[in-house]
Parts: C-alpha cells; sequence; structure tokens
C-alpha cells in the first residue's frame, strides 16, 4: 500500500489488504507511525543486507550501482520515506539515525570496494552519496519513477574514473 498511495494510505485499505481487520492492525499498530516505521525498518534493512550479497556475486563497481538502484528502488517505491526520516513524530524521530546506521557502513563498504578497484572516484563520501540519491528521488510533477532511475544512472555516470 505504501508503494501505491504512500505512507498516508487509508487504514481500512492496508488492513484489507493484509486480509486483517482494523482492529487487528491496531492491536499491533497502535499509530499510524508503529505501522510506518516497521514497515520501512523492514525494507531498509531489505536494502542493507543486500549490499554484501551483491559484493559477494558481482565486481566492486557492478555491486555497487546496483546496489544503488535497489537504494533507488527503495525511495521511488516508499513515498514518503523521505517526510518519514524527517518528521518530529517522536515514534518516526528513531527512523533517521536507523536509516544511516543500516545504509551508511553497506555504502560505504561498496563505494570502498569500487574505490579501491579504481572503478569510480575516490573522493565521494558515503554521506554525499546516500544524499545525492535520495534528492534525485524526490517525486518531480508529471514524472513517474523512471525519472528517478534516469537521474541516478547519471549521478553513476559522474563516479566513475575516466
Amino acid at each position: 500500500m505504501f508503494a501505491a498511495s504512500g505512507v498516508d494510505a487509508p487504514v481500512r485499505e492496508i488492513a484489507d489488504r493484509a486480509g486483517v481487520g482494523v482492529g487487528t492492525l491496531y492491536r499491533h499498530f497502535p499509530e499510524r507511525s508503529d505501522l510506518v516505521k516497521a514497515v520501512l525498518e523492514r525494507e531498509i534493512d531489505a536494502c542493507a543486507d543486500a549490499g554484501p550479497a551483491l559484493s559477494a556475486k558481482h565486481a566492486p563497481g557492478e555491486a555497487l550501482v546496483l546496489w544503488l538502484g535497489r537504494y533507488t528502488e527503495l525511495l521511488g517505491a516508499k513515498r514518503g520515506l523521505a517526510s518519514a526520516l524527517h518528521s518530529s513524530e517522536p515514534t518516526l524521530e528513531a527512523l533517521r539515525p536507523y536509516f544511516y546506521e543500516r545504509m551508511s557502513p553497506t555504502l560505504e563498504a561498496l563505494l570502498d570496494a569500487a574505490a579501491a578497484n579504481s572503478e569510480v572516484r575516490d573522493d565521494v563520501t558515503t554521506a554525499d552519496l546516500l544524499s545525492a540519491v535520495a534528492k534525485l528521488c524526490m517525486p518531480v510533477p508529471g514524472e513517474g519513477p523512471e525519472n528517478s532511475r534516469r537521474m541516478v544512472a547519471l549521478l553513476v555516470d559522474g563516479l566513475r574514473r575516466t
């Protein structure tokens, strides 16, 4: 539901899609922010955990590009992730440090390996790249997720050593 309607999707639709009653949903997630946090943490974990798996199967530069694609999809599919990460809602405030604690080491390992292999520039920081991709994935009126993928592809081209 979050992918289709964003994090503000109606609770009834979320419950219907999950095949549970609204009461069951509220028993597990008393506040909407509890549900948002749980879903986003799961997605953040899956993206972060993909890094080592990609590194094991691909050359460093390719693993980095594939992971950045995964990160781009996360940002595009979970509309409202950026606002949730910057929310002052007490439950969601913990999401921002959680995001960086999980994503930074993964990206740092991928970026360092690709730089050590002379496949990408060595002057780009993890924070720069997380931020740049997030900004490129901000919704643009009249544009779909393909726009974000194109913009991130341009960024990736700029990372490569020439």
